[in-house]
């Protein structure tokens, strides 16, 4: 499966996506209009994805002139690919916690006389 892909925030968001309602499948423009990305950043995180296992996809089996709009390629996480999800994001979660302490003020006293 090797390391995974970087987290970034446009990583995470199309993952949350697929995470939110793991079983069902997913398409490019369903996944565009959910998350505000463009093609140009969807795409790419979703070949990504399917390179390491995380996802699988497979056209749909419909013609495109009786449903009136090109096939779609529809996405799903796999079994390893939601366990590795939920990793990967849990260690963001993580991570910004951490950024979000270190950034915090000390509680201290300041009196003035």
């Amino acid at each position: 499966m090797g390391s995974g892909p970087r987290m970034t925030v446009t990583t995470v968001e199309v993952l949350q996506i697929f995470l939110a309602d793991a079983p069902r499948d997913r398409y490019g423009l369903e996944i565009m209009a959910l998350t505000g990305l463009p093609s140009g950043t969807v795409f790419p995180i979703l070949a990504r994805f399917e390179g390491l296992g995380w996802l699988e996809s497979g056209w749909e089996d419909v013609h495109p002139a009786t449903v009136g709009r090109p096939q779609r390629r529809y996405y799903r996480l796999t079994g390893d690919g939601i366990k590795l999800a939920e990793e990967a994001l849990a260690r963001v979660a993580r991570a910004r916690e951490k950024r979000r302490s270190m950034l915090r003020p000390a509680a201290r006293s300041v009196g003035f006389s």
